[in-house]
């Protein structure tokens, strides 16, 4: 179960009222890397092996190609992941803008090369499909209204979306399908977060083109999509995407 019932007492003009509401459950997780502990997250409890790959992509620890060996998700809380990678202990860490604080990456990560972007476009009939297939990925977001989403498309159509309790999350999980081969890089992701620099960095280091959110870029994340040469959009609807950088990959046909 992903939602918990919670009773509350409804107060309006009228009088009080005693109903249940659903409430998403969010978990404390901690991630191991070659049964070193590597840091934890408040996740909500689904897709645990994506999400515990694309952590640690997003941390620096795993690249893009074949690393993972592993994942076990564990009852005590624990994801264990056992992948061809030493663990470095001795880098520069920056607190990123994820909710609480809690999120860090290598500050080597800013400044390491972005691999080469595929030539992949995207239409209004495409844009609308990842959209609406994000959107209506679950009804979590409207039971609870607590939950971002983020969509994946190829060319091959819409791949599927991820759900969690922070934003940050929700792109580790597309990330963490990308490494364990479920979904290949060259495509379009939508998210319903904000897009600051590490997020927009995470699809940089994945070699994704085209990186949409519902609500807004940040500076050093449009800076990021320049230095990449994503396709960055904002504001976007199934009709309508508000282009930030590197327009050529949306297509009006």
């Amino acid at each position: 179960m992903l939602t918990i019932q919670c009773p509350t007492i409804l107060v309006t003009r009228e009088g009080t009222e005693q109903i249940h509401e659903k409430v998403l459950d969010e978990r404390p997780f901690s991630v191991t890397l070659n049964d070193e502990p590597v840091g934890s997250a408040m996740v909500l409890p689904t897709h645990l092996e994506e999400f515990a790959a694309g952590f640690l992509f997003g941390q620096g620890f795993l690249e893009r190609n074949d690393q993972v060996l592993e994942i076990r998700v564990c009852q005590d809380g624990r994801i264990d992941v056992y992948a061809d990678v030493l663990v470095r202990r001795d880098e520069e860490m920056i607190t990123t803008s994820g909710c609480g604080g809690t999120g860090k990456i290598a500050r080597r990560l800013l400044g390491e090369k972005l691999p080469e972007l595929s030539s992949m476009t995207l239409d209004f009939v495409q844009l609308g499909e990842l959209v609406r297939g994000t959107l209506a990925a679950s009804d979590l977001s409207q039971q609870t209204h607590c939950v971002h989403g983020c969509g994946f498309l190829t060319k091959n159509g819409f791949q599927g979306c991820f759900e969690d309790v922070g934003r940050h999350n929700a792109v580790d999980k597309v990330m963490g399908a990308i490494i364990l081969k479920k979904f290949t890089p060259g495509g379009a992701i939508y998210t319903t977060g904000r897009l600051t620099s590490d997020m927009v960095l995470k699809c940089a280091r994945m070699g994704v083109p085209i990186v949409l959110s519902r609500t807004a870029p940040s500076s050093l994340g449009l800076e990021i999509a320049r230095k990449a040469g994503i396709t960055l959009g904002a504001y976007v609807r199934p009709n309508r995407v508000n282009v930030f950088n590197a327009p050529h990959r949306i297509t009006i046909g």
